[in-house]
């Protein structure tokens, strides 16, 4: 069973109680998460920078782009340094958020639905990074940082892009 889900277990002798039991996440699954989380976010942006916006919702995104970059980029640098192989995002996934991305873009005030997008997007990339922050053994404080600076970025993020919608 994934450490993910929520596994139960019966408590007590002859008792019918379920309780669930989450199972915590060690520092290999969370560097995983951080690289899935960097990756989306960096092809979501990619598929929204040739859209027509305003410089400075540009340069917003770009920064972004670049902050999700240097964080994949460290997250791997932890992970080649323990010898661990991490997983990479699904290339179908970002085919699948291109080919959207395209198709919310194509009416209306772009760069009021870019930034509805990327905030939707962050909201729900944070509310994942919490849960693995919360799911984490913490044994490891240079993971810790990491996360929590990918958690800094999306709150960031969500900050540059409300004047926008």
């Amino acid at each position: 069973m994934k450490h993910t889900q929520k596994m139960f277990r019966l408590i007590g002798k002859g008792r019918h109680i379920l309780v669930p039991v989450i199972t915590m996440k060690d520092s290999k699954q969370i560097l995983t998460s951080i690289i899935r989380t960097t990756q989306m976010g960096q092809n979501g942006i990619r598929a929204i920078l040739p859209a027509s916006m305003r410089p400075g919702l540009r340069k917003a995104l770009q920064a972004q782009l670049l902050e999700y970059d240097a964080i994949e980029t460290e997250a791997h640098s932890i992970a080649s340094q323990r010898g661990w192989e991490l997983p990479e995002s699904d290339p179908g996934l970002q085919f699948l958020s291109r080919l959207m991305t395209k198709t919310r873009l194509a009416y209306g005030n772009p760069d009021s639905k870019i930034a509805d997008m990327m905030i939707q997007d962050n909201t729900r990339r944070m509310v994942r990074c919490l849960k693995d922050l919360h799911q984490s053994t913490k044994e490891d404080p240079q993971v810790g940082v990491l996360s929590q600076r990918l958690l800094d970025c999306q709150s960031a993020g969500i900050r540059q892009l409300q004047s926008y919608l």
